[in-house]
């Protein structure tokens, strides 16, 4: 689970990375053509707030890798650890219904609607730019069944935001 935690890992950083690069210069080609060509660019303007949305989709599935998610765990840490266990499963099982409903159905129905619709700009498929709705979702079921299944085998902490455990027999 681990090295498809990490083959994930390094993929969306990637792509988060990439789409963050051509963002910066697609925006700076807008500056350039408003200002100094005096003939702003709306395809780059379009195409740029599309890509936000990608990066900003694919960034949350990192952070649900993570379990960077926000969360308020005063309760909860006071409790034993089995009741910990159980409030951590339980969390990412809520996250795994959220993007399994919302992101992968709602996407698929979003993004199939869309595709009749045509960017205003660019003149391609709206639907298109809306497949990160259920990739995301797809990506964010897979993370949380990695997070159950290693906080049951007790690779991580139970409670979110909480350190790897080392694997038995090598240290920290």
């Amino acid at each position: 689970m681990k090295q498809l935690r990490n083959i994930l890992n390094k993929i969306l950083e990637v792509l988060a990375g990439v789409s963050f690069f051509v963002m910066v210069v697609l925006t700076c080609w807008q500056v350039f053509t408003r200002y100094v060509l005096q003939n702003p660019s709306s395809w780059s303007e379009e195409l740029v707030s599309y890509m936000f949305a990608w990066m900003a989709l694919l960034g949350a599935s990192i952070v649900v890798g993570e379990r960077g998610h926000m969360n308020i765990p005063v309760v909860v840490e006071r409790m034993g650890k089995g009741a910990q266990m159980f409030f951590s499963i339980f969390s990412e099982v809520v996250a795994c219904v959220f993007a399994a409903v919302i992101l992968v159905f709602g996407g698929v129905q979003i993004t199939t609607l869309a595709m009749g619709q045509m960017t205003s700009s660019l003149g391609v498929p709206i639907g298109i730019f809306y497949v990160v709705l259920p990739l995301s979702g797809v990506l964010n079921v897979i993370y949380t069944i990695i997070n159950i299944y290693d906080i049951v085998k007790g690779n991580i902490d139970v409670l979110p935001g909480g350190e790897e455990q080392p694997e038995e027999g090598k240290e920290a």
